[in-house]
């Protein structure tokens, strides 16, 4: 798995579902225990393992105080555990996924948002050369705009997750990083409230991440992601972006129309072109117009043959670094362009199909590779090798080889 930062790869925004990270993302709790890694799951455990703890982020000067104010009277939290092991179960599709993360109310919300703090914005938007209206999706999809931040306590989070061992050395380097926010003084424990998995604050920046790319944009001498004002927030996702290459007035991609007899070959990430080879081969904007020119670009099919297609730039890989899943950056893309004035999607989606259950996604990368497609290992996650697995057997029997992840082909794998 590629672990993302500063917003975990399943959790998908506040509001919308906790998501798996995979190539048609989101997924929807099924209300089901599963067994933990450990023997014995509970508080007395969790204090032993602390003291174990202890002595480790000692040694990584972290002060006795802040050890005692932080990881004193702390409880194994189950629920984070349960929602931890069951986060990639089911997923919805890409258009079950925008028709809420752009919904309406979510637009006509981030305009208000916009237009309440856009001098902030402005003002964010000229140091760090990122467009306001991406900062603004963004918080919109990660706490639709502040007004659902996570109520859980990030320390106890992190510790317990720490504790079950899954995960044990990501989550205690991020616990680490939440005893380091809390030394230098930028918030208290009991302020340091947000997702189930750590993720803070009003754009749900992971500990580790708001050490590397956290300001203080407001001057008070605290980088504070958590309080009612967004303003630090909000430039911290603004010098995020720009930490990682994001390059002012391109977009993240454009919607297009592709000819009868396009070679499905060349889509994914994987195939970049300069947008004159893509002109070449008939590929045109959505409204029939000649595609603007921002460098190379690819074509990708979320929704498969039948779905919208785009062509994607490179900031397209700059928001993936706040989330992989192409629905998140597709959603962060659009709500964006819509911010600014844009228009809702021209292109239909294949509504009358589901996505695949993990069961299935398991199922499916077995009989791929059984059949002589190797998906490079079975995981669940419908990334670039699956997807070319399904491409080679799509094309095996004829079949429009998009890559897509459906019921179709896992039948027709039987």
């Amino acid at each position: 798995m590629r672990m993302l930062q500063p917003f975990l790869a399943w959790c998908l925004g506040a509001g919308l579902a906790a998501a798996g990270p995979t190539a048609i993302p989101v997924s929807a709790e099924k209300e089901t225990s599963m067994p933990s890694t450990i023997a014995v799951a509970d508080t007395q455990g969790l204090q032993n393992w602390l003291t174990a703890f202890r002595a480790r982020a000692a040694a990584a000067g972290i002060s006795d105080q802040v050890m005692d104010q932080a990881l004193t009277g702390l409880s194994y939290d189950a629920d984070v555990i349960r929602r931890d092991r069951n986060q990639s179960e089911f997923t919805k599709t890409i258009w079950d996924y925008l028709d809420t993360a752009t919904s309406d109310e979510r637009v006509r919300n981030g305009k208000a948002a916009l237009e309440k703090h856009r001098a902030v914005l402005d003002q964010i938007e000229a140091k760090y050369g990122v467009d306001k209206e991406v900062v603004t999706a963004i918080w919109g999809l990660e706490s639709a705009y502040g007004t659902f931040r996570g109520s859980s306590s990030t320390i106890q989070s992190l510790a317990s997750l720490a504790y079950d061992g899954r995960r044990a050395a990501f989550f205690e380097g991020e616990l680490l990083a939440a005893l380091k926010i809390l030394q230098a003084g930028d918030t208290v424990a009991a302020n340091m409230q947000g997702s189930w998995a750590g993720a803070m604050g009003h754009t749900q920046f992971m500990p580790s991440s708001f050490l590397a790319y956290a300001v203080d944009f407001n001057g008070d001498g605290k980088r504070d992601i958590w309080g009612d004002d967004p303003t630090d927030a909000l430039a911290s996702t603004a010098a995020y972006l720009a930490g990682f290459g994001w390059t002012k007035d391109m977009p993240w991609g454009v919607e297009i129309t592709l000819p009868n007899a396009f070679d499905y070959d060349q889509t994914s990430e994987r195939v970049k072109k300069p947008v004159a080879a893509w002109q070449a081969l008939g590929v045109r904007l959505v409204n029939g117009g000649d595609l603007p020119d921002y460098g190379a670009g690819s074509v990708l099919l979320p929704g498969g043959a039948r779905g919208a297609a785009f062509l994607i730039f490179s900031n397209f890989q700059v928001i993936e670094r706040y989330n992989t899943a192409d629905a998140y950056v597709i959603a962060v893309g659009h709500l964006a362009d819509m911010l600014k004035g844009g228009p809702r999607l021209k292109s239909d989606w294949p509504r009358d199909l589901r996505a695949l259950t993990l069961d299935e996604r398991l199922d499916l990368q077995t009989r791929l590779t059984r059949a002589g497609f190797d998906t490079l290992g079975v995981d669940g996650k419908m990334g670039p090798n699956t997807i070319a697995a399904v491409k080679g057997f799509q094309k095996s029997k004829g079949i429009v080889p998009d890559g897509y992840p459906s019921l179709d082909v896992l039948n027709r794998l039987e």
